[in-house]
């Protein structure tokens, strides 16, 4: 489940992915397999070439994207959040939902 967006952020991440640019939406969110983490940023593309790419350009293997119809995306977690979503000048999201800054 996620908690911690608006529909309006929401909708615009689907809107960039639906039009095949990279999005980022980070959301407060609880999975039993990793009780350790407490948000997740979706990284979206419908282009999934580009979003192949832009994994194996970032370290990320692909084959853990979710290649579900319409919105395509890689989950990231843990450290590689926080270091991914500066670089790639979401920052904004670190301190709102307090990750740990690289």
């Amino acid at each position: 489940m996620a908690f911690g967006i608006s529909k309006q952020q929401l909708q615009q991440w689907k809107e960039i992915v639906n039009r095949g640019g990279i999005a980022f939406l980070t959301h407060y969110w609880f999975d039993p397999r990793f009780p350790q983490y407490t948000t997740v940023t979706k990284v979206g593309c419908s282009d999934l070439t580009l979003l192949t790419r832009w994994c194996k350009e970032n370290g990320l293997d692909p084959r853990y994207i979710h290649n579900r119809q319409p919105y395509p995306h890689f989950d990231l977690i843990g450290p590689r959040q926080a270091e991914l979503l500066q670089k790639y000048a979401n920052d904004q999201h670190i301190p709102r939902f307090g990750l740990t800054e690289v």
